[in-house]
């Protein structure tokens, strides 16, 4: 929520504003302070040659804490047992690949996958690495760098009448809010989908039901002039007009019945949400796809909570349940409605786990080694990238860093990893300083 002032109206001591002075803005309309802007910069493209792009849209699976790669997709059963854990691997649909025995569904799925065993990178602090992988680029715990879906918002603008950029439930955060869009400016930061397992679940402003009257469409559209008008002031420009296309654009999005219709999960038959799993991972991934459907070009779905210290398999026991169903059903639903030939779902954590089980019976943090998964667009599935030793514990073939899986999500969106962006000072930085193109992932 933020306020906007009208007028010189003061409270009796003429000092502050007084409460009906201000109008109350929320919700979407946050989103929406930035819109003109938003759409601005789709107009002004840059000149520097992008790739082709081979993906339409990009979903971004963030499994906030450190998912343990030795109890999921790098088993080593030949390992000492303080090392190897309880799971043991289980055949897929792909010849000579297992994954760990929590993830059935999943190993019926994998011939759609390309399992990378071989993530690595040199920092175990959550919001550091959380930044690092989100971004492709190393900065403080801070977030010095903006995430890939800022980036896609600041280069696609929007597109048609739905958000750029949506994270569900919310941002990655552990104790602030991660994946934002730094120096690039707020309004490239995502919009906040919320739980869509909620009950009676609707998105702030965007109510599927709600009937707007005339009246109360003129209010909202004096709402966003109001908000607009101080976007201006706040941005020094001068280059559009009291309400010309960009700012018509903004407003029909906010009111749009697309924007509306998106969200609205409840539509989805009972049988096919129990298949993606009544649960928070489960609805975010059937929304996520109801999303790509609707155009948005980038969707962070958060599935938090897998910093396992202790306890490691009592957590992942309950964890993996959601996970295995959620994943495996987004792959075939997006896959049978041909949505997946045009779609980059890329699926991974900040860093892995150690080798050793601890005291407590858990892992701790370890970036040394870390799997991922991805699927999609022009990934080539059912193949194996990278490896590591026999404990788990360092890669021993193919090391990938956060730089090159951020360089190949960009490049897949047809973006430019080294086009230039600005600083509000004016300062040019590119998007990523370092990184490749994994071309073993893809076809």
């Amino acid at each position: 929520m933020f306020d906007v002032v009208f007028g010189n109206s003061t409270d009796s001591g003429g000092s502050r504003p007084s409460r009906r002075s201000f109008l109350r803005v929320g919700g979407l309309s946050t989103f929406a302070f930035g819109l003109p802007s938003l759409l601005r910069s789709q107009a002004r493209a840059g000149d520097q040659e992008s790739p082709p792009a081979t993906a339409k849209s990009v979903v971004l699976i963030f499994l906030g804490g450190g998912m343990s790669h030795l109890d999921t997709f790098d088993l080593k059963p030949e390992a000492a047992a303080e090392i190897r854990g309880k799971y043991s691997p289980i055949a897929t649909n792909v010849a000579g690949l297992d994954i760990g025995e929590l993830f059935p569904k999943m190993a019926e799925t994998m011939d759609k996958v390309c399992l990378v065993r071989s993530l690595a990178h040199t920092n175990t602090h959550h919001e550091t690495a959380s930044n690092w992988v989100l971004s492709g680029r190393f900065g403080s715990q801070f977030g010095d760098w903006p995430a890939m879906g800022s980036v896609a918002a600041h280069e696609f603008g929007l597109n048609g009448r739905t958000p750029p950029y949506v994270s569900i439930p919310l941002n990655p955060f552990f104790t602030f809010e991660l994946g934002k869009s730094a120096y690039l400016g707020s309004r490239f930061d995502s919009f906040k989908a919320g739980d869509p397992n909620a009950a009676g679940y609707r998105v702030r402003d965007l109510a599927p039901t709600e009937s707007l009257g005339e009246v109360r469409l003129q209010r909202r559209r004096s709402y966003l002039q109001a908000v607009d008008q101080l976007t201006r002031q706040i941005d020094g420009s001068d280059q559009l007009g009291a309400y010309d296309q960009y700012q018509q654009n903004a407003a029909a999005m906010v009111l749009s019945g697309e924007a509306r219709k998106a969200f609205a999960i409840e539509e989805e038959s009972d049988v096919l949400r129990n298949q993606y799993g009544r649960n928070t991972f489960g609805q975010s991934c059937l929304l996520a796809r109801r999303l790509i459907e609707a155009g948005v070009r980038f969707t962070t779905i958060h599935y938090a909570n897998w910093d396992h210290h202790g306890a490691v398999f009592d957590q992942l026991d309950v964890k993996s349940l959601d996970f295995d169903a959620g994943l495996s059903t987004l792959l075939h639903d997006l896959d049978q409605r041909g949505l997946l030939k045009e779609t980059l779902v890329v699926c991974l954590s900040e860093f892995g786990r150690t080798p050793k089980i601890n005291a407590i019976v858990g892992r701790d943090h370890w970036s040394a080694a870390c799997s991922i998964l991805l699927a999609g667009a022009d990934v080539r599935g059912g193949q194996v990238i990278g490896a590591t030793d026999r404990n788990g514990a360092f890669v021993t073939q193919n090391s990938i860093s956060p730089e090159d899986v951020g360089y190949s999500i960009l490049t897949s969106l047809g973006i430019n990893p080294h086009k230039q962006l600005r600083t509000p000072d004016g300062r040019p930085v590119e998007i990523l300083d370092s990184g490749r193109r994994i071309r073993e992932i893809f076809v």
